[in-house]
């Protein structure tokens, strides 16, 4: 599908967000994705790669590529930086965010400028906390086939600004081929066939460290508040919200039994900035009994 000229900068508005066809320029980005696997020394390093690939391949600060489960349970295949990290698991904790609208409604989102105007004012209180990492513009182009979406590719600018249309055809054949690396059991490199289900499985097995944590502990958090998954997965993102915290830490305190989730006085289980989660050994207060 070829994108209108006159709005480069808002996908989110055509229907699967397609590349036009541009046989050189999807074999340019192809082969530098493919080079990026093949430098890279560790099997379990080939998704950090391709996320710095992605980066050199267009005029963005940093990427991260996520994978989307049930349950709004999401985990982050790689990451090219610190702050794309952060950014990724700040969407994940707060279950807001351009990923989650990706998601949602399966076509890539821009948000050029979360300082202001209508992406501020889109997701308030995730634009704030973008804006506090030194993130000012966020392109989220969701990954999948036969129009289910399966994660994200994340892109993140320290600078306000869209994508120019070349550019945002870039973007969106990085998409599709990082699409393909993370769907597909042939990575760039020849090697045989053995070997390549091995790696797909290390780098599957290395991601979901988190994401099975996230999914024990919500089972937990069900049980201790009598709730739904969705109730409990909204708590533990409260809870790690108001601490500063990753979802992923949180999970890892209440399966080591550290942290227990009781219900309010008055029975209420949403989530809020009001979170009665608390270590073991602390009273209601906090105060060590």
């Amino acid at each position: 599908m070829t994108m209108p000229p006159d709005q480069p900068d808002r996908p989110d508005q055509w229907a699967g967000g397609g590349a036009s066809a541009d046989p050189r320029g999807q074999l340019r980005v192809s082969e530098a994705l493919a080079a990026a696997a093949r430098e890279a020394t560790d099997p379990l390093r080939v998704p950090d790669a391709l996320c710095a690939a992605c980066v050199r391949l267009l005029p963005v600060s940093g990427a991260s590529v996520s994978i989307s489960g049930g349950r709004g349970i999401q985990m982050t295949w790689c990451a090219s930086d610190r702050v794309a990290a952060r950014l990724a698991e700040l969407q994940y904790t707060m279950g807001d965010g351009p990923c989650h609208s990706a998601l949602e409604q399966g076509a890539p989102v821009l948000a050029p400028d979360l300082t202001a105007g209508r992406d501020a004012r889109r997701w308030p209180i995730f634009a704030h906390e973008a804006v506090g990492l030194g993130v000012s513009a966020v392109f989220s182009l969701p990954l999948g086939v036969n129009g289910a979406a399966v994660g994200t590719l994340d892109l993140y600018c320290d600078q306000v600004g869209g994508l120019s249309e070349p550019d945002l055809r870039t973007a969106l054949w990085v998409r599709d081929a990082v699409t393909y690396a993370l769907m597909s059991t042939q990575p760039a490199h020849d090697r045989s066939e053995e070997a390549t289900e091995e790696e797909v499985a290390s780098w599957v097995e290395a991601s979901e460290a988190d994401h099975t944590e996230v999914y024990q502990a919500v089972g937990m958090v069900m049980v201790q508040l009598d709730v739904d998954p969705d109730q409990a997965l909204d708590r533990m993102r409260a809870r790690a919200f108001v601490e500063g915290r990753t979802v992923s830490q949180v999970a890892r305190e209440v399966l080591a039994r550290k942290l227990r989730f009781e219900p309010e006085p008055d029975g209420h289980h949403g989530a809020g900035p009001q979170d009665d989660g608390r270590r073991d050994g602390e009273g209601r207060d906090g105060d060590r009994s």
